[in-house]
């Protein structure tokens, strides 16, 4: 573990646990690396009275994200069909960050605390994956996720570079897939966390760096690792065996924003060798903000909601779940996407655009 990273995140002083979790030795390996936490026994991970759904949580926010841990048994296990940055969202075995970025979508799920929860029972959840993965055989043809293996997104509702600072959940996959012949894992991230260049991944793991103008990046990206920090581990990922791609998630529209993003292209351009250039690919989302999330932020962090919450600029829109989204206002936002393509092209052309929206 790197001493300064997880002094920085982390100062666990309570550990929510489920009842027997000690059965798992996953769970014994996280009790003992946080001896001095006090230990809180909860009927679910998902039930924790006075953390979940605590609209007074607001004004502690980052505090419950340092101090708090919950352990829990990830009971249902399947993997989840998706089209975009993976064929499978593979189940969980943490979920909730220590970091902190105003966007992110978790907190409308678990209401105004979502720390990390670790899933000790990687033993079940790693068995299930390569049975799954054994089942769909060879991937019968390329396509935009990748033109020979499965991918699997092993970090969908955490940051798995945080997620290693906690337990040994994250290098157990990473050997996984490592090993896997058909299938390849793959998870984004804002934290720059060394220690997972001493892991065995072969191939097997893309690591999708999360990027955005350093501007914007210190506004909304709280407690994440340095924009300029995530370029330069860039190569050094490479090296170390990871396939290495970008996220290019959220792009803020605001005045000045395509200069913002060709000085990062260009960044990054001059911040890699070739070997790294040649195999870089992106994907490129802009923001959906969320009205309730925006509430919430205002408890927080309202500065960042100068930059999130552009009433002039977007339009609402009714999730599946019936929450009301804003984006960007139709048809600005096709534009906006078609400029920001063109621009990787003339200042990143190797770097593969997976798909934009």
């Amino acid at each position: 573990m790197q001493p300064d990273l997880a002094e920085r995140l982390l100062d666990i002083k309570r550990i929510y646990h489920e009842p027997d979790i000690e059965r798992f030795s996953r769970a014994q390996q996280v009790l003992a690396r946080f001896p001095d936490a006090e230990r809180i026994e909860v009927p679910s991970h998902l039930a924790i009275p006075g953390l979940y759904g605590n609209e007074g949580n607001i004004e502690d926010w980052v505090r419950i994200k340092r101090e708090v841990l919950v352990l829990g048994e990830k009971k249902a296990l399947s993997a989840r069909r998706n089209d975009r940055s993976s064929d499978w969202i593979a189940p969980s075995t943490a979920n909730g960050c220590a970091m902190a970025c105003s966007y992110c979508y978790v907190p409308r799920r678990k209401g105004f605390a979502n720390p990390i929860t670790v899933f000790a029972n990687i033993e079940k959840i790693t068995g299930y994956l390569e049975r799954h993965a054994a089942r769909q055989g060879v991937k019968p043809e390329p396509d935009q996720r990748d033109p020979r293996d499965w991918v699997y997104d092993i970090g969908e509702n955490s940051d798995c570079s945080a997620d290693a600072l906690v337990s040994d959940n994250v290098r157990d996959l990473v050997g996984l897939f490592g090993r896997l012949p058909h299938a390849k894992a793959s998870f984004a991230t804002k934290l720059v966390n060394r220690d997972l260049l001493d892991y065995d991944p072969r191939g097997g793991t893309r690591v999708r760096f999360s990027l955005m103008p350093a501007e914007d990046s210190k506004l909304v990206d709280v407690r994440t690792s340095k924009v300029a920090d995530r370029i330069a581990a860039l190569d050094d990922f490479v090296e170390a065996g990871y396939e290495v791609h970008l996220n290019f998630s959220p792009v803020i529209v605001h005045e000045g924003w395509k200069e913002a993003w060709a000085e990062l292209l260009e960044q990054v351009a001059d911040g890699t060798n070739e070997r790294t250039k040649a195999q870089l690919a992106t994907e490129i989302i802009f923001l959906t903000h969320n009205q309730d999330l925006h509430e919430v932020n205002l408890g927080w962090h309202p500065k960042g909601e100068d930059l999130l919450w552009r009433p002039d600029l977007q339009q609402p829109k009714r999730s599946q779940s019936g929450q009301w989204n804003v984006r960007y206002k139709s048809p600005w936002k096709g534009r906006w996407v078609q400029e920001l393509v063109d621009l990787v092209g003339e200042k990143l052309p190797s770097c593969r655009v997976r798909y934009a929206f």
